[in-house]
This record gives C-alpha cells, structure tokens and sequence, in this order.
C-alpha cells in the first residue's frame, strides 16, 4: 500500500507561555497544502526502511515512520514486520510538518492495512507520543491548533479558490533556538478576531512570532516574504518557526519568479 503525505502551513503563529515540562502553550491555524511525500508499506520477513528524494539528516532508525512502527508494535505484538520505503519531496527542516506528515501517515497506513480498529482519536493519542505536530495530520483539515499544537479544533476555512507559492531557501532554523529568542506573551492581535474570509485583510495582522528572530538572522528569508509582496501576495507568511516562506496569490496569478540555486519551490 502506498500513502501520499502532505505538508502544512501555519496562519499565524502565536507562542503564549512556557509551561513547566519545558513546552511551550501555542495557537495557530494549521492548514494542509497537497505537497506531498511518498510512503509506501508492504509486509516482510525483517523490519527494512529505505529512503530516496531529499535527503533526511541523522540516523535513520530515528526516522518518524519506524517510531510509529514501534509504537503500534509495543501494544499489538502480532504486528507483522515490514518494509518501508518514503520518498522525500516536503523539505526537511522547514515548518511544513513533513516528518510529522510521514510519522501520522505510517500510522494510519499500518492501522488500515493490518486492520487494528483504531478510531482516529486513538491514532492521533498515538501521533502526540511522535510529536507536537503529528495529531494535526490524522484528520487532516483546517485547524486551530492549541497546547503544544495537539489540541485540535476545526475552522471554517477554505482557500481552494486561492493559489501558493511555497519557496524554501534551503536554510536550516535550529527550532529550540528560535523559541529561545522569544518573550511569550498574549499578541496584539488573536486569532479569533482575524476575518478569516478576508485573506487581504491579514497582512500586519495575522503574525508568526518567530519571524522577528529569525529574519534578523536570516535576511535571506524576510527577502522572499517582501519579494512575494512585491510580486502580488494577497498575504505571506513564514510557516512554522521556518524557513519555508508561502504568499497567497489569486487564483491563477501565483507568479514564475527566478530563485536562486538550491531553493526548492513549489507552485500550488
């Protein structure tokens, strides 16, 4: 069986509090893209994993997929092994969630496929022991994310009717320096009182609060966040604490815009 994850994007980004297990109280908006990975899953005699596309640092056994393995394997020893294999198209390290996509993905490909009858507040109990982010990928839909962003809440909210253009600049935002460089607090302006219908209406309103570091360090990735503006953006955004940058462009004038090498971009 093969299963195709998809990457997300942040509306707004604002970090409240820091609590005593050393999280961070959030709220976002998270909203899906069809930038998508490949996951492919068949049964084996040993447990493989394999991967091609980009390139995933660090160790391979601490891939997302296989700890979704493990862990539905802990609590259903008859769990066949299998062979893995997932072909990275979402960048790595960017704020679009495509580890975590392929970790929640894994999960409800081995709950399908080996037909275990987990409901999905059961898998996303399970994606929250992968990630902050992994819970959001079970449904799949426009949310407002609170927490750590595992409390989930759907919103009204479609924006077929718009076009993205996606770039990231192959720049790698270290996460725990990023929440280190912020003063938690309540924002100037919170997601209930945006206008959700009115995507021209976020610019200045609708923040992430990583941007304010993060472009202080990164010039490059405020300069593609301005450069869609210049280019039209009804509204752009760093997602997540970076460094992917997405605009929100009307339907069919997301602009051909030159990038340099080693950017990936993405037209939606």
């Amino acid at each position: 069986m093969i299963v195709f994850p998809n990457c997300k994007i942040n509306l707004g980004l604002h970090i409240l509090r820091k609590r005593e297990d050393g999280f961070h109280d959030l709220e976002t908006v998270f909203y899906p893209l069809p930038v998508r990975d490949g996951l492919e899953m068949i049964s084996a005699p040993a447990m493989d994993f394999s991967q091609s596309g980009i390139a995933i640092p660090g160790d391979a056994a601490n891939n997302l997929c296989i700890q979704a393995y493990q862990l539905l394997k802990a609590d259903f020893p008859d769990l066949p092994a299998v062979r893995m294999h997932l072909h990275k198209v979402i960048p790595t390290g960017a704020g679009l969630g495509g580890g975590s996509a392929d970790g929640a993905f894994a999960l409800q490909l081995l709950n399908t496929k080996y037909q275990l009858g987990l409901d999905d507040d059961q898998l996303e109990a399970y994606a929250a022991r992968l990630g902050s982010d992994c819970p959001y990928f079970i449904r799949n839909r426009p949310s407002v994310g609170k927490g750590r962003g595992e409390i989930l809440e759907p919103v009204a909210l479609d924006l077929s009717g718009y076009g993205f253009l996606l770039v990231h600049p192959g720049i790698h935002v270290n996460t725990g320096w990023a929440f280190g460089q912020l003063r938690p607090g309540a924002p100037d302006v919170g997601l209930e009182e945006i206008g959700w219908k009115d995507v021209a209406g976020w610019k200045g309103r609708l923040t992430n609060d990583f941007e304010g570091p993060v472009f202080t360090k990164y010039p490059e990735i405020a300069a593609i966040k301005e450069r869609m503006y210049g280019a039209g953006a009804l509204y752009a955004s760093m997602s997540g604490s970076g460094s992917a940058v997405y605009g929100i462009f009307e339907a069919g004038k997301v602009p051909d815009l030159a990038w340099k090498d080693g950017y990936a971009v993405f037209k939606v």
